[in-house]
């Protein structure tokens, strides 16, 4: 108590440093020898740990809440998107829709600077957090991310945007010249679907967003006159006609346009 008679806070830096010295003192008696420099190390290692430990809980519920579900798209996409990045050898990149996935982190593994956007507001009503990478909330319809890339990847994202030819400008309004877009969607060179899922032989009716399947006149109309097709591969993953139509071929084949086909695979480099 002070003399009068209130009550005294104490000094929280004062308190800081006797557990400071306390905790000191507990690893010396522990390694008699140890130098300031290592008692310092050890105490930020323990609180480094400390930070961690939520991220590491949440990889080990994610780990230990594994279950095999099915197959799905992403080995072949990913595996033309780093071929993609062989080639171009790009130093910046814009991957667009990220969602939960790795791709920004895996992409920044191979040495480019990545940004990843997604619609977080439009598209995930209860939030969402990649722990993985940093995810802005942009829409790439109307985005306010400022700057120009090298590349721009959107990996089986663009089917969900409406519309599809909006977002593909603006894509290619964020490439530097000469720079690549590489794009992944369901696909059918003939013919447009504005929803796969609502299909009769889909199995996709319980999606509670849309799909679109894309033709080559859709293509087409986004390319004309600024970009150019380098490069692109056709996959059928169905037995139906479309995205999700009848029963899975897994492993997919590999197709060429005339062959019945679900999946496309393409980049796209803007001109110069």
């Amino acid at each position: 108590m002070t003399p009068g008679g209130q009550e005294e806070w104490p000094d929280l830096d004062e308190l800081a440093e006797l557990a400071y010295r306390d905790r000191r003192r507990h690893l010396e008696r522990q390694a008699p020898a140890r130098t300031l420099a290592d008692t310092w190390k050890d105490l930020k290692r323990e609180a480094r740990a400390l930070l961690l430990r939520p991220a590491v809980r949440q990889a080990q519920r994610e780990y230990e809440a594994q279950r095999f579900k099915r197959h799905n798209e992403r080995p072949v996409e990913f595996a033309f998107t780093f071929k993609a990045i062989g080639a171009c050898a790009p130093r910046t990149i814009l991957d667009v829709g990220t969602g939960l996935t790795a791709l920004p982190h895996l992409m920044r593994n191979c040495g480019p600077v990545v940004t990843a956007i997604d619609n977080v507001t439009d598209y995930w009503p209860k939030g969402m957090v990649n722990r993985h990478w940093h995810v802005l909330d942009d829409d790439i319809r109307r985005p306010t991310l400022a700057g120009s890339f090298d590349m721009v990847t959107c990996i089986s994202t663009l089917e969900h945007i409406d519309p599809a030819i909006v977002a593909v400008q603006s894509m290619l309004d964020r490439l530097v010249p000469g720079g690549h877009l590489v794009l992944t969607c369901p696909y059918t060179e003939r013919s447009y679907v504005p929803n796969v899922y609502a299909l009769p032989g889909s199995r996709g009716h319980s999606n509670p967003y849309p799909a679109q399947s894309f033709s080559r006149a859709d293509v087409s109309g986004w390319l004309e006159g600024q970009a150019a097709i380098v490069s692109q591969e056709y996959w059928r993953y169905w037995t139906g006609e479309h995205w999700t139509e009848g029963a899975a071929t897994i492993p997919p084949t590999a197709a060429e346009a005339q062959d019945p086909h679900q999946l496309t695979c393409l980049l796209i480099r803007k001109r110069d």
